[in-house]
């Protein structure tokens, strides 16, 4: 791909997502007259790893391109550019984004894989498609604040929950104390739901995951991937419970990092 001209103008794009977890792209090009692609270009990787779709007329005005959930698009950060006839690739800002589709969409898992695919806007204005990829997948449906812990409710995708169905919060490289501690869980179908005690945990950050067919299973990291929040560390927050631990006392409470996925900080309180 060539890269980009900084100096050019950017295009407006507007979204819309479907049901079965797929993108729709309209960009604003006027006037184009030749072939057209819009390409998205995956950041933060040593190989130049992009993905082209062609852009064809629609409404007038409007070159239109598809992203159907077949198509691969591997877990990362994937930057929108147009490639007109006119020139050389051009940053795209985004129009009007509509993911009503993508928060209401229930996927079947039946690939053995759940797709999600979010745009949104960078802290510059341009236009970034947030993709995930997990197989098998661990949904993190509802967060419960108890007295002196956290009930987390989920659901599976692309695998099954055995009897020998368990959580594991496993502590974080600095963390102290180390290790992992298991938590039984509940499980009905597809459906799954646990309770974590906070004074059985030292300081730093603890990672949830679950081991739907116990110890020989796979080990899936919880989410929070299928609505339309692109980035969910700074929207959807979580008041800390005072604890005390065999450690001193804590404020303990649950956050999603960067990639949407669940976690726990354990902060130990001054005397």
């Amino acid at each position: 791909m060539t890269p980009p001209n900084p100096t050019a103008a950017p295009l407006r794009a507007d979204c819309v997502g479907d049901s079965a977890g797929g993108l729709t792209f309209d960009v604003a090009a006027r006037g184009n007259a030749g072939a057209a692609l819009l390409v998205l270009r995956r950041r933060d990787t040593d190989a130049d790893e992009t993905v082209s779709l062609p852009l064809a007329p629609a409404a007038d005005g409007l070159l239109r391109a598809a992203l159907p959930s077949s198509v691969s698009l591997p877990e990362g950060r994937w930057d929108a550019y147009a490639a007109l006839s006119d020139g050389e690739p051009r940053r795209l800002v985004p129009g009007v984004t509509d993911l009503r589709s993508l928060a209401a969409r229930i996927p079947g898992g039946l690939l053995g894989h759940v797709a999600v695919r979010i745009p949104y806007a960078t802290r510059q204005g341009n236009l970034t498609v947030r993709s995930w990829l997990r197989a098998p997948h661990a949904e993190t449906a509802e967060l419960g604040l108890v007295t002196g812990g956290l009930s987390v409710r989920g659901r599976v995708y692309g695998t099954q929950l055995t009897p020998g169905a368990h959580a594991e919060l496993r502590a974080r490289t600095g963390a102290g104390g180390g290790g992992v501690r298991r938590v039984d869980v509940v499980t009905e179908r597809t459906d799954f739901g646990f309770t974590v005690r906070y004074d059985t945990l030292a300081p730093g950050d603890w990672d949830l995951w679950l081991r739907p067919a116990g110890e020989s299973g796979p080990v899936v990291r919880l989410a929070r991937l299928l609505d339309d929040v692109a980035d969910k560390h700074p929207v959807l927050t979580y008041p800390p419970a005072r604890v005390l631990t065999a450690d001193g006392p804590v404020e303990a409470g649950p956050y999603y990092t960067g990639d949407n996925d669940l976690s726990l900080s354990v902060v130990p309180l001054g005397p």
